[in-house]
């Protein structure tokens, strides 16, 4: 939520916010973890926090989501983080739906 809040989520209403915690509208946005995942992550980016280097394209396909589908921005730190982890996975094509 800190990341969110950072890259746009303060401009919404307490409605938005509360939908985005929520969101089961695309499976790859929102993900149970473990309760020591959660801690190490904490409100870090994608380029302060990765997960095992088996899971980093999947996470960076979900992170990629997450931003798009609600349009938060991205800056220039994550941006270099997620071509860099690009660069070891495979080319794929996804499909978005906004949530807002």
């Amino acid at each position: 939520m800190a990341e969110a809040w950072d890259s746009g989520a303060s401009g919404w209403t307490a409605a938005e916010r509360q939908a985005y915690a929520n969101d089961l509208g695309d499976p790859r946005t929102l993900v149970a973890v473990t309760a020591r995942s959660n801690r190490q992550k904490a409100d870090k980016d994608i380029a302060e926090w990765l997960p095992r280097d088996d899971e980093a394209c999947d996470y960076l396909t979900r992170w990629t989501v997450a931003k798009t589908r609600w349009g938060l921005s991205i800056d220039t730190t994550e941006q270099t983080a997620m071509h860099r982890i690009s660069a070891s996975c495979t080319n794929e094509d996804l499909t978005i739906e906004l949530a807002r």
